[in-house]
């Protein structure tokens, strides 16, 4: 049975939505494993609409964490989309 070029990649795109799905569930465990005592809790997000980042977080260092990496981000869909425009045009 060959495979077609969309085959191939709706069976890597379901490979990767599964990998990711593991790579959460082994995180929780691990991360129940080890939060055993109390500590302090951090953390911050991004939702990316576009190429408009919106940034939340706890504390100042999560915050300037999470805006360095949405701006990466950005950057590299805009610079994906420019190239993907140009092999198309």
């Amino acid at each position: 049975m060959k495979l077609t070029g969309s085959e191939i990649l709706y069976l890597v795109g379901l490979a990767v939505i599964f990998a990711g799905i593991l790579i959460i569930i082994i995180a929780i465990i691990m991360l129940s494993v080890r939060s055993s005592g109390k500590g302090n809790v951090r953390g911050g997000g991004a939702i990316i609409i576009g190429p408009v980042p919106i940034i939340f977080g706890t504390d100042k260092k999560s915050l300037e964490t999470i805006v360095l990496l949405s701006l990466v981000l950005t950057i590299l869909l805009l610079a994906v989309t420019i190239i993907n425009y140009w092999l198309l045009a």
